[in-house]
């Protein structure tokens, strides 16, 4: 949550790489910043920017417990607004008759959220005449087997920060696969078979004002880093992208963030749309590209309806280098390579060059060193810990179904 001098915001989580840069951006324009997370040991505690940190229950491991945290701050002092920054959103958009009117929060209604968040519900693209891979939707291991084609990526309709998603290229991947979805019941839910394209991925955000679009940026991966996330980005222009978005968003009288992912096929056709997240990801190669999402977004929270911001400047660099040294480690980089990448990283030579660091800033932010630094240390203790290490990321913080469930029940409260 934001509350103090410019506007006092409460962030919802701490441990996402989103979050870390929507404090990076909320501090260097002037606001004061509370955070809350189920880890002590959450990014977000290393920041200068952070006022004030509350350790709350988990969402997924107690959603109600998680919800009860939030209203008791909320009643015992103000914050101008509420900020999920990741899968809070859910909880809140599930909740929001009881939120509006006690702090500014800009969500859409529950069932929006709830189509935008699964990816089931998102793949129901056709309807609108949107583009995306061929999608298959199954419930059972038999139906996979049955439906798939290689290669393929199988998907959980729940999952967040790469978890869920398989990349399925022949039988044995698929074996690998169907063990992984049965040892997590995922079959009791939806799995989502679509076709592998080959090409560039890349991601569009934007923030919508009661289904008006009204700021957009897209960015393409310009290196991978672990998990598939982005470790170097380039801003890109692409407005049949925003086209796509400027569809979803009016289909589903969206109010608040919302992201997509595209891949740009290397055949040169249009772009496909691959997965939706709703909120913010990663917001800072947009405001280095001169569109502050993460500001417009309070500003909708705050009841606003502020005029579409410009397009944002292309060509623009920025990188994780954290995602860099742990992607290094995790495709079998060595100690010496690890050595080696640190040094491109930090004098901002070879492929960093023009770049500037998103995640942890350490000339603007110098408590952002610790996380950096102990990264680091540890890769280079153990090379192998780089998937490990990166799963950490995936705490409590983030659904599953069962969290789901109780959230969608009715009794819930």
């Amino acid at each position: 949550m934001i509350r103090g001098s410019r506007s006092g915001c409460w962030c919802q989580e701490g441990s996402s790489t989103s979050a870390r840069e929507a404090i990076t951006i909320l501090g260097l324009t002037g606001h004061h910043v509370e955070v809350c997370d189920p880890s002590a040991h959450c990014l977000a505690r290393f920041s200068r920017f952070v006022r004030k940190f509350h350790r709350c229950p988990g969402l997924r491991t107690d959603p109600a417990g998680f919800l009860a945290f939030v209203e008791q701050l909320l009643a015992r002092q103000r914050f101008d607004v509420l900020l999920p920054t990741h899968e809070q959103g859910f909880l809140f958009a599930r909740m929001r008759a009881r939120l509006e009117g006690r702090t500014g929060v800009a969500l859409p209604s529950f069932e929006s959220y709830r189509a935008a968040h699964s990816k089931a519900g998102f793949s129901l693209l056709d309807q609108w005449k949107l583009p995306q891979p061929l999608t298959r939707i199954v419930k059972s291991a038999r139906a996979l087997r049955d439906a798939i084609g290689f290669p393929a990526v199988v998907k959980t309709s729940i999952g967040t920060a790469s978890r869920g998603i398989w990349f399925v290229r022949n039988r044995d991947d698929l074996e690998i696969a169907l063990r992984d979805l049965g040892a997590g019941d995922a079959f009791t839910d939806e799995v989502l078979a679509q076709d592998l394209i080959t090409g560039t991925t890349e991601k569009a955000q934007s923030v919508f004002c009661r289904g008006r679009l009204v700021g957009f940026h897209a960015y393409r991966q310009v290196a991978v880093g672990v998990g598939g996330g982005e470790a170097i980005k380039q801003s890109v222009g692409r407005p049949m992208v925003r086209a796509y978005l400027e569809t979803i968003g009016g289909q589903l009288g969206w109010h608040g963030a919302l992201s997509v992912d595209v891949i740009m096929p290397d055949d040169g056709t249009a772009p496909l749309l691959i997965d939706c997240n709703p909120r913010l990801v990663e917001p800072v190669n947009a405001y280095r590209a001169g569109i502050d999402l993460v500001g417009l977004l309070l500003r909708v929270s705050q009841g606003e309806t502020p005029e579409p911001l410009p397009e944002s400047r292309e060509g623009v660099l920025t990188h994780l280098a954290m995602q860099a040294l742990l992607g290094c480690a995790s495709r079998g980089g060595t100690r010496g390579d690890i050595i080696r990448e640190c040094g491109r990283v930090f004098t901002a030579s070879g492929p960093y060059a023009g770049s500037r660091e998103e995640l942890t800033p350490v000339r603007l932010d110098w408590f952002s060193a610790v996380p950096l630094a102990m990264t680091a240390v540890f890769l280079l203790a153990s090379p192998s810990s780089a998937i490990k290490l990166a799963r950490g990321g995936f705490g409590a913080h983030l659904l599953d179904v069962g969290s789901i469930r109780k959230i969608e029940s009715e009794g819930f409260h």
